[in-house]
């Protein structure tokens, strides 16, 4: 028997309230959908099986290079994270394994992995740190990590790595994501293919050491903190990489790191096509690397990028892209947010499994531009709720996970716990 942190029975009242008008919705939802051909519980089925990642840093107040303003009840460690992770699991049952940041979430590994059992939590893919100097660090990071001219500034970010696959091999995670800051602010500053050998050095000493059923993922992003080169800029340089590396290695896509228009659900399917999707980061842009919540701004490409991912499921074998939430909270609730990031994410998948594939590939092999997007069009615009919700319910979590959660009051019983955080620095937590 797992612990849990919110009340079942606060669970229980809300859910009666509105199991009656689910039922009902879901009943009308399949009717609609059996017209089309298109099963409404074998997409329920999927979705209850669907999981994303919960990262260690989301549970915390994030901010900007201007000001950070923490809200009440802030997690005060990574064993505080894990219950407010397993709270974001409870309500949701989409969120089944937390993703840990090191040296952030530093701690002896054995005591994580019981504090994560208590909750049935499991581990996704250890994230290193060598974009920023740690206490009592010998090297600082400022000029490069894993590419830096210094040789002994990249063993040092080598090491590190190794530090985080051996966390990981005790606390049961099976992959290790690396994205590092290194690049350049000025022309000339750095020699772009002496910088990028170094990388690949550094990085080949990493895979080495990986355990065989482990995967490495390899982070691109176009800017920041580097801002007029950056070694690792497009999915281009991370699919070199991954290539170079060795099978175990594949691209990661933070739907963040990409220049303003870029077509991501094309990406998705030509790393898909040639076997090097390792997963994603979800958040949602509106004009660079915001990390907004995912799906708040362009909830149709989130789709199109499930409808690449649906597509590839039937199409290559052992097909299992790791998936994960990468937010920033600056004004909200992180476990709030990261609850309607989840379902969100939940939705664009349901969403995309409700596409006539049949009819789909008929417009599309007849030529017919409108038919075809019409066929997404129609699955985009179909309100998806009530299948995530039963879904939900049936396993023990919330209809309405928002309202149960305030319902419960979890908020304002750990900020009686943990100690007020002052104000008045910048940066992510």
């Amino acid at each position: 028997m797992t612990d849990t942190i919110i009340d079942t029975s606060v669970i229980q009242a809300e859910n009666a309230r509105r199991e009656a008008d689910l039922r009902r919705d879901y009943e009308s939802l399949g009717e609609r959908l059996d017209r089309r051909g298109i099963a409404i519980d074998a997409i329920k089925e999927k979705v209850a099986g669907f999981s994303v990642a919960v990262p260690s840093w989301g549970v915390g107040t994030g901010g900007t290079r201007f000001a950070r303003f923490p809200g009440p009840g802030e997690p005060r460690d990574i064993f505080d994270k894990i219950e407010d992770c397993a709270v974001i699991s409870q309500l949701t049952q989409a969120t089944r394994s937390v993703s840990l940041h090191i040296p952030w979430d530093k701690a002896d590994p054995n005591r994580l992995k019981q504090a994560a059992s208590r909750f049935n939590l499991g581990f996704d893919a250890m994230n290193s740190n060598t974009f920023s100097d740690a206490k009592g660090q010998l090297q600082s990071y400022k000029f490069g990590s894993l590419s830096a001219a210094d040789s002994g500034t990249r063993q040092q970010a080598i090491e590190h790595n190794l530090e985080c696959i051996e966390i990981g091999r005790t606390i049961g995670s099976k992959a290790l994501t690396v994205w590092i800051g290194d690049g350049s602010n000025f022309p000339g500053q750095t020699n772009f293919t002496t910088q990028f050998e170094r990388y690949l050095a550094s990085m080949k000493e990493v895979y080495a050491a990986l355990p065989e059923d482990w995967r490495l993922f390899t982070e691109h992003k176009m800017y920041e903190p580097a801002f007029y080169s950056t070694v690792v800029q497009d999915w281009g340089t991370s699919y070199l990489t991954a290539t170079e590396l060795g099978e175990k290695a594949f691209c990661l896509v933070d739907l963040g790191h990409h220049a303003p228009n870029v077509n991501i659900e094309m990406i998705v399917a030509r790393l898909a096509q040639f076997g090097k999707l390792g997963g994603f980061h979800f958040n949602d842009s509106k004009y660079g690397d915001d990390d907004l919540d995912a799906g708040s701004i362009d909830p149709f490409r989130l789709f199109l990028v499930f409808n690449e991912l649906v597509d590839a499921e039937s199409r290559y074998a052992d097909f299992r892209p790791a998936h994960m939430l990468d937010q920033n909270h600056n004004v909200t609730d992180p476990i709030e947010s990261l609850m309607l990031s989840a379902a969100d994410v939940q939705r664009a998948y349901a969403q995309a499994l409700a596409v006539d594939r049949a009819a789909l590939v008929a417009a599309q092999d007849a030529n017919d531009a409108l038919a075809a997007t019409q066929e997404l069009r129609l699955a985009f615009r179909t309100d998806v709720e009530p299948i995530l919700a039963l879904a939900r319910f049936e396993q023990g979590g919330a209809i309405d996970p928002l309202a149960t959660y305030r319902a419960a009051g979890y908020r304002a019983k750990v900020a009686e716990i943990r100690p007020k955080v002052e104000g008045g620095t910048g940066g992510i937590v």
